[in-house]
């Protein structure tokens, strides 16, 4: 009796590639319709848009909460490409390692910053 353990290989890393693909597609059409959302807003808004204006479009809570996921995807969009650049072009992994956590440390302090200034209008 033989037992053929040439069909049972572990593949690493199966499926990121998809995953990653769709979360750019997801968080993409997040960010271009809260753009047309946010367009609308300022096109249809009479007269000249000033501080008072501006802060009004995000005076209430349900643009509050929908520009912090925009922000969040934003944030992850940004993290995906910036990593999968890093991964492909940058080939010494100690070089790879510190962009990559410079990377993250400015997307949290971003993150810090739109927090900030979303929710102190």
């Amino acid at each position: 009796m033989s037992v053929n353990y040439g069909s049972k290989r572990i593949v690493t890393g199966a499926g990121y590639g998809f995953r990653d693909w769709l979360a750019q597609r997801v968080t993409g059409t997040l960010m271009a319709l809260f753009t047309v959302i946010l367009l609308a807003q300022v096109i249809f808004t009479a007269g000249p848009i000033g501080y008072e204006e501006w802060a009004g479009i995000f005076a209430s809570q349900w643009m509050k909460v929908l520009t912090f996921c925009v922000i969040l995807s934003l944030l992850y969009h940004v993290w995906v490409g910036m990593r999968d650049i890093w991964m492909d072009y940058v080939k010494p992994l100690a070089v790879r390692l510190v962009l990559h956590v410079f990377t993250l440390v400015w997307l949290v302090g971003c993150a810090g910053w739109a927090v900030q200034a979303l929710w102190r209008l």
